[in-house]
């Protein structure tokens, strides 16, 4: 087959789509359903994997951070795991100590939802937890202005506080500088030390970041002395996460007294764990999509299949002709294999063309996210359209061909 008879077949499809704009424009329903629905779900899970892994990148993606309690989709296991022991201070020494590949280990502590105040005013839901001093250069914190705590800060278990910008603006919204004024935390007055630059919006279009008071850690423990959640953060030396990982987990063990066959009590989360929790969240919704793509794709590909045994009774004389002509059986495949694909690669543009733009205003209107289509998605769906017209013409382009030429052009 020639490349003009290629294009000669793309051609008389065309003019058969012009020829029966309703019916074909039904036909092809189906198709770009379900092109359409892989394309706006990829451009949302595409825009918010983006934007997680974006808020991850800002705590750093040479950091391992280490819990009590285990990560990802876990069932059954929240309630034995409260009985892991905590971590502990002491780790800290000993993992700077006994390792080679770790660069720097900061601790936090959260779990206290205090109300944070002024005279006049009050912040709820504050992100409020004590650090260590080096947790701004371990997890990569910008500072707006100010200073952040410092050591003579945690060994005096001094009041003072390093907030979010969000907290400056709801407490002091008219102030320009809130170096040095106070906040009230648990009826203790802490002075305003330093203010963190502004974070990365998450999917609600806030920051936790910004939302966040942090206070020495030996000052934290001083209110709350029963709080016993300790999440340690590692830093890797440059390039060397894997081993900094290995050496982490590996000291932890030892230090808890797990035996070899015993299983962690404790997790080490790092950058690729975020993007597989978020792998593990979306699975499902993945398998759902391509079910409900599969099922209009399917109904689309039986009415290309019903349109184009339709088209080869009407079109009998004109194949008995061509085969008159010499045209071979071949031939006759061919030209009915490509009105089917083309019938469906058009299907299959008008869905790209319609779910690109409708996947893009979806997620700015839910997420304040800015997303795209991932080329994957786009050869993907551009692809399965043209399998889905070359499967189901298969039929009825042999049905065409197998037609006795002599009868063809008796029947009217």
């Amino acid at each position: 087959m020639t490349v003009h008879q290629y294009f000669e077949n793309i051609r008389m499809g065309l003019e058969n789509l012009r020829a029966y704009k309703l019916r074909s424009s039904l036909t092809v329903l189906g198709v770009v359903l379900g092109v359409g629905v892989v394309i706006v779900v990829a451009s949302i899970l595409t825009g918010l994997r983006y934007q997680v892994l974006s808020q991850v990148e800002q705590f750093g993606t040479d950091n391992i951070y280490v819990i009590q309690f285990a990560v990802g989709v876990q069932v059954g296991r929240r309630a034995q795991e409260r009985l892991n022991d905590p971590m502990e201070v002491s780790y800290v020494d000993a993992l700077k100590e006994q390792s080679q590949h770790i660069r720097d280990v900061a601790y936090q502590s959260f779990g206290a939802d205090p109300v944070v105040k002024t005279r006049s005013r009050e912040f709820h839901s504050a992100n409020f937890g004590g650090v260590s001093p080096n947790l701004a250069e371990t997890t990569t914190l910008l500072l707006n202005r100010g200073r952040f705590i410092s050591e003579v800060d945690e060994q005096g278990r001094r009041p003072v506080a390093v907030i979010g910008p969000a907290v400056v603006e709801a407490l002091y919204p008219r102030e320009s500088d809130v170096l040095g004024k106070t906040i009230r935390i648990q009826g203790q007055e802490f002075f305003i030390v330093g203010i963190l630059d502004k974070g990365k919006e998450g999917l609600d279009g806030s920051s936790r970041l910004d939302s966040s008071v942090f206070i020495p850690y030996r000052t934290f423990k001083k209110l709350y002395p029963r709080n016993e959640f300790l999440q340690i953060v590692v830093r890797a030396r440059p390039n060397q996460l894997a081993e900094a990982h290995d050496e982490t987990e590996e000291i932890l063990r030892r230090l808890r007294g797990l035996k070899a066959g015993d299983d962690n009590n404790f997790s080490l989360v790092t950058y690729d764990t975020v993007v597989e929790i978020y792998d593990q969240l979306t699975y499902a919704l993945t398998l759902l999509t391509l079910g409900v793509a599969g099922v209009a794709l399917l109904v689309g590909g039986i009415g290309v299949m019903n349109i184009m045994l339709v088209s080869v009774t009407e079109r009998t004389r004109e194949i008995g002709v061509r085969k008159a002509l010499g045209a071979r059986r071949a031939d006759i495949v061919f030209q009915f294999l490509f009105e089917a694909m083309t019938l469906t690669v058009v299907g299959g543009l008008v869905g790209v063309i319609v779910a690109v733009p409708l996947g893009f205003l979806l997620v700015l209107a839910l997420f304040s996210v800015t997303s795209f289509v991932p080329m994957w998605a786009l050869a993907t769906a551009l692809g399965v359209s043209a399998a889905v017209g070359l499967i189901f013409g298969v039929f009825p382009a042999f049905k065409a061909a197998l037609l006795d030429p002599i009868e063809c052009l008796r029947y009217e």
